[in-house]
């Protein structure tokens, strides 16, 4: 082993990004040694639901497991099931493969080239020196779905999201497919031009902490903060480069399964269990500093009880209710122009 490798596995994580220089080892060793049991309980789990097949239904069963995580080396597989991505591929042979032998939209290119280097700057594995360089991968992966849904092309917040799919499915088909899933199916019109839908679902989640922390909405009207201010990130990232990567892959478990209500299960997690300290708040910069603090910290690296919780803290939350809001926040919206 080269001297300097188990400082390398030190310093850069399982997936590549590199720890910040503030990084805390001493707690994130004692959480990962707890969180080891768990990930080899469920590996047995997963194995023996699995019986070396590549396929599963969908049951209450698999939900739950799914809750309680996917093991790694199954994350793609499942992932690729529960969405749908799979039979898409599937029904869909060498499509992939046309899109990026087929015509070129100059501009598009252009936007997504520019991109390149802004993604993940931080991670060994994007870099132009690494070998493999992902860096390629992902233009493919872009390049290809923008000319697959014409009517998104290229957005700020793929390039992050398709990359975290590579870093997982390490196959590019694969990670296009979902891509796929997640824009064309489990996010509803995010990153369209107009991003009418997660406008509409910043105001849902405004509306659900009225209904479920009010203090906290009170304050924001009080101090004329939008919401946009302080989730919007949340929405078109998904979480990354906002929670740890081990939680956002947590949360992505679940996302691929039961949807996008899962985005305002986490949100409305992390505003109530430190409802105290962003009341502490007195002006709008105030705000929007808690905003950032409430992300970071042992509540969200602790991704196996921080996955508990989103299921237990904010209550019920049903599908129908998240619809009757986002219709009433999609005409308000309309309405203003």
């Amino acid at each position: 082993i080269p001297p300097n490798s188990f400082f390398l596995f030190y310093r850069v994580d399982p997936y590549g990004f590199e720890r910040p220089d503030d990084f805390d080892y001493a707690s994130y060793e004692a959480f990962f040694s707890r969180y080891l049991v768990v990930l080899t309980r469920r590996a047995i789990k997963w194995s023996k639901l699995l019986k070396g097949k590549n396929s599963i239904q969908k049951s209450l069963k698999v939900k739950r497991y799914i809750r309680k995580g996917i093991p790694n080396e199954h994350r793609a597989l499942i992932w690729m099931i529960v969405s749908g991505a799979q039979t898409n591929m599937e029904q869909n042979p060498g499509y992939y493969h046309r899109l990026l032998e087929g015509e070129k939209n100059d501009k598009l290119v252009e936007a997504i080239k520019t991109d390149m280097n802004r993604t993940f700057p931080d991670n060994i594995k994007f870099r132009r020196t690494a070998d493999p360089c992902l860096q390629h991968t992902l233009y493919n992966v872009l390049v290809a779905y923008g000319h697959h849904n014409k009517a998104v092309g290229y957005c700020q917040g793929m390039n992050f999201i398709a990359g975290y799919l590579i870093l997982i499915t390490k196959n590019e088909e694969e990670s296009f497919w979902l891509l796929d899933a997640l824009i064309g199916r489990i996010l509803p019109d995010y990153y369209s031009p107009a991003m009418m839908g997660l406008k509409t679902d910043q105001e849902v989640l405004g509306e659900l902490v009225k209904l479920k922390v009010p203090a906290v909405a009170e304050l924001m009207e009080r101090h004329g903060v939008m919401w946009t201010l302080v989730v919007s990130r949340w929405f078109i990232c998904l979480f990354i480069d906002i929670l740890p990567v081990e939680t956002v892959l947590r949360i992505w478990d679940c996302l691929f399964y039961e949807g996008s209500k899962i985005i305002f299960r986490v949100a409305l997690t992390l505003i109530k269990q430190h409802q105290a300290f962003i009341l502490e708040a007195t002006n709008f910069p105030d705000i929007c500093d808690k905003f950032k603090q409430i992300t970071k910290g042992t509540f969200v690296t602790e991704c196996h009880t921080f996955m508990q919780k989103i299921f237990t803290e904010p209550g019920t939350l049903s599908m129908t209710t998240i619809d009757k809001l986002r219709e009433t926040c999609r005409e308000k919206l309309l309405s203003q122009g």
